[in-house]
């Protein structure tokens, strides 16, 4: 006897790569995105606008940012080699892969930590530290969220919930991480790299 098809169900295939959850990252990605290019255009309005130096306090310094861009950047490919790794059937891969990727995530956010420790002006300075601030800590904000993605996929992976057909949810975590990084070097070109050339 054959099987009824609801000809109004969504047609959701978990195993599909571009399937209605694929499209949901895609569009919070694209709506991040804007939302950081409005943070950036508003730095950079009021830079050219200012009648003072901007930065008020001078270039920012890069000796703990630079290696922490690198950190961000590694974790990146650790992300790539889980997610590629889950791709050819190797849970070890995936695990292992996105371990890595969390600790240096949070090494990320631990460093940014102290470089805030650091700075002689806050967020109630001026215009250019509630700027800094919101656009870098906007920043950190994603990446926190990008650690409990990382930390929620990392425990299904242990439970041996993907395959190489069915890593929806890998895939997603992996996107959205990039992202995340790709937007920090936007920031840092911005915010730490272009002040270096005026």
């Amino acid at each position: 006897m054959a099987t009824a098809v609801n000809p109004y169900a969504l047609p959701i295939n978990p195993a599909e790569r571009r399937n209605p959850g694929w499209w949901a990252m895609v569009l919070i990605i694209v709506t991040e995105a804007m939302l950081f290019a409005y943070l950036l255009f508003g730095y950079f309005y009021l830079g050219s606008m200012s009648k003072t130096p901007w930065p008020p306090s001078g270039p920012p310094e890069l000796k703990l940012v630079v290696p922490n861009t690198i950190i961000l950047l590694m974790s990146s490919g650790t992300m790539w080699w889980a997610e590629s790794g889950i791709r050819a059937g190797s849970q070890g891969r995936l695990r292992i892969g996105m371990l890595i990727t969390l600790l240096l995530g949070a090494v990320f956010l631990a460093v940014q930590g102290v470089e805030y420790s650091r700075k002689e002006f806050t967020p109630q300075s001026n215009a250019y530290g509630s700027l800094f601030f919101t656009i870098t800590g906007f920043h950190g904000a994603h990446v926190f969220v990008g650690l409990l993605f990382n930390a929620v996929v990392q425990l299904r992976a242990w439970l041996g919930h993907f395959t190489a057909e069915r890593h929806l949810a890998v895939s997603n975590a992996a996107m959205y991480w990039h992202f995340v990084d790709a937007v920090w070097l936007v920031v840092f070109a911005s915010l730490y790299v272009a002040p270096q050339l005026i």
